[in-house]
């Protein structure tokens, strides 16, 4: 990971190491300059958050604004929102993906 890279609440990640790799996930906490909380909706959801060395994951350059607010504005997120956000994600870098011919 490039030291540049700061991470945000509602950034989509790819986990590179661990058993979820090539999951994707969302950012839902930052603990300090090394760690970082995500979930996916599904199998880690918002109330059991894992985690996360910013060393195993891959920062997206896609962030969910409906994510950030609103855990910003409530303090939290639901998982169906989680879901729906990785959803809308995959789908658009597997369209990328196509139009780039790869």
């Amino acid at each position: 990971m490039e030291p540049t890279k700061v991470p945000q609440l509602g950034q989509i990640v790819r986990v590179i190491r661990g058993r979820d790799s090539e999951k994707l996930a969302v950012i839902i906490g930052v603990v300090d300059q090394r760690y970082v909380q995500i979930a996916d909706g599904s199998k880690r959801k918002f109330d059991d958050p894992k985690k996360k060395s910013l060393l195993h994951l891959q920062l997206l350059p896609a962030i969910s604004p409906e994510v950030a607010d609103s855990i910003r504005e409530t303090g939290r997120v639901t998982n169906a929102k989680l879901r729906h956000v990785l959803t809308q994600a995959a789908n658009q870098f597997t369209q990328d993906a196509q139009e780039k011919g790869e």
